[in-house]
């Protein structure tokens, strides 16, 4: 063979095999990113012809495809939109999906690795594939009375079962019809996505859980776990001045409450929410062992439900000006009402954190479970001593303090209120999170806008109530 033969036999020889490595590259490494892409219609227009699981509350779908005809047999349906939205999100052909529609979609479309053999006996019986159905743990009655209470705030509503980790109820409102977007018609869908997304209340936001705020006055009950963890007491006594300095700042911190004196116990000073006690309380501390308390609640951690949920903040540096500030849940802390309620959860249940979930099981249409889960545990913050130290000052609070709209005769009820500013121009955040003994849950409420006047927004006017009517729902 001569020279210039070999050379070009040699270059075709090399495009070749570059042209193999490439399609091996593609049809092995690339294959799930490609099918992910939301370019590719022709993976789109195949899920979406699918016949989808279910999503479930009890025996009740909050979630299914229902048969038509015309280009796509299956159409998604949901039969309580305002109530569940926040929960199931949606699932759309040109916008995706969000919610548990997002979060297990392989699984409601039949295409995760545990449905393989399914697939398989399904081609070779030529019958058509279907998804899988997602129970839920939630409780309707629960829901119902966290999308009534919060009306037409802009809010959030989580409930969890503490001695478990069950989300009983998970709301962020305003809520909004997901059925809008997941119709056939693609020109509606548009339509409706661009109202929905320039919508001034912005109910596309998941405020219960990937939205993270200031959480004022309910931060002090991380405070006061770090202060029993470093061995004070509930009557360890604080000082509480009527304006406290804040150090090496021209700024100072006040109260918005009577505190009962100029140095008052620790729980004195969680029953009447008294800044200033709270701020010395920070400074005694110091910085790193509110930090260090902060996280073991699960502050700076990506979390762990079921759902998209945002990262809670801690700051990682502070001087003393922003400790104290950081200690009655300002300066730059920052939470979503999912991370609040895991804290009170965790004191309720003697300092045992769990970790909370959203889904039970996946079963397949057979009733074979393709997954379930149990309860497990997620850590400790605080010791079972100091937790049943705190639950007693809760109880307080919210008998003889600022939590007292929280009050449901008959139970025991333990809480915390807070009102936290923000910016001069908006006004302030509500909250309001506590626990019962029986039944066993953790509910919080927060209230980002009611549309009220500045002087009537705080978290045992406005969120309490909205807790006292979830408790009372899972009675």
């Amino acid at each position: 063979m001569n020279g210039p033969i070999r050379k070009v036999t040699i270059f075709v020889s090399l495009l070749l095999a570059a042209l193999l490595v490439n399609m091996t590259w593609i049809s092995v490494a690339r294959t799930e990113s490609l099918n992910d892409d939301s370019r590719n219609r022709r993976v789109r227009d195949a899920e979406f012809s699918r016949n989808r699981g279910a999503i479930l509350v009890g025996n009740e779908a909050i979630a299914e495809s229902v048969p038509r005809t015309g280009r796509f047999p299956y159409v998604r349906t949901y039969p309580k939109p305002e109530l569940w939205s926040s929960v199931t999100g949606w699932y759309s052909y040109n916008y995706a999906r969000s919610g548990l529609e997002a979060s297990f979609n392989q699984e409601l479309a039949g295409t995760s690795s545990e449905q393989s053999i399914g697939r398989v006996v399904d081609l070779l019986t030529g019958r058509q594939s279907s998804g899988a159905n997602i129970q839920t743990t939630l409780n309707a009655d629960a829901q119902a009375a966290a999308v009534k209470a919060l009306g037409d705030k802009r809010g959030a509503v989580v409930a969890m079962d503490y001695t478990t980790g069950e989300i009983l109820a998970l709301v962020s409102t305003p809520t909004y019809d997901p059925n809008r977007l997941a119709t056939v018609d693609l020109s509606e869908a548009q339509t409706a996505w661009n109202e929905l997304l320039n919508a001034a209340d912005e109910p596309l936001k998941g405020r219960a859980t990937r939205e993270v705020y200031p959480p004022g006055s309910t931060f002090k009950l991380v405070t006061a776990a770090a202060a029993l963890e470093d061995g004070m007491v509930p009557d360890t006594m604080v000082d509480a001045p009527d304006s406290l300095r804040l150090p090496n700042s021209t700024r100072s911190m006040g109260n918005s409450t009577n505190c009962g004196g100029d140095r008052i116990t620790i729980e004195q000073a969680l029953k009447t929410s008294c800044n200033t006690a709270f701020g010395n309380l920070g400074l005694d501390l110091g910085g790193d062992k509110l930090r260090k308390q902060a996280e073991a609640f699960g502050f700076n951690q990506d979390p762990t439900i079921d759902v998209a949920a945002a990262k809670s903040r801690f700051p990682t540096e502070l001087d003393e000006a922003q400790t104290a500030l950081t200690a009655i849940g300002q300066y730059d802390v920052a939470a979503s009402p999912l991370q609040i309620v895991q804290v009170a959860a965790a004191i309720a249940n003697d300092g045992v954190m769990m970790k909370p979930y959203l889904v039970s099981s996946v079963t397949n249409r057979d009733l074979t479970v393709l997954s379930s889960t149990t309860p497990q545990r997620q850590g400790q913050p605080l010791s079972a001593s100091s937790a049943k130290l705190l639950q007693q000052m809760m109880v307080t609070v919210v008998e003889d303090g600022t939590g007292s709209p929280a009050r449901i005769s008959g139970l025991t009820i333990g809480g915390k209120t807070g009102t936290a500013q923000t910016a001069p121009d908006r006004p302030p955040y509500a909250w309001f999170v506590g626990y019962a003994e029986d039944p066993s849950v953790a509910v919080v409420a927060f209230v980002e806008n009611a549309d009220v006047a500045r002087d009537d927004i705080s978290g045992g006017k406005l969120a309490a109530p909205i807790f006292r009517a979830v408790v009372e729902a899972l009675r």
